[in-house]
């Protein structure tokens, strides 16, 4: 299951860590780094239904855009 999850765990540490250098009005730390991790995940299980299968690079691509569309979103742009 962590090995599933990894990617999004680790995408989400990333820009985690980006937000925490610039105040965010939307939620705090803790709250961002649950929306990331769960739009990752999200988007991990879509592919895997999707698909049928895990490691498609497509559904690496997508978690990347996903993930980033929410960080930006939390900063409050």
């Amino acid at each position: 299951m962590i090995g599933f999850l990894f990617p999004a765990l680790a995408v989400a540490v990333v820009l985690w860590l980006a937000l925490r250098t610039r105040a965010s009005p939307r939620l705090r730390p803790l709250g961002q780094a649950l929306v990331l991790v769960g739009v990752g995940a999200a988007v991990l299980l879509a592919g895997l239904f999707v698909f049928g299968r895990d490691g498609k690079m497509l559904t690496y691509a997508a978690l990347v855009l996903a993930q980033g569309t929410a960080g930006w979103w939390l900063r409050g742009r």
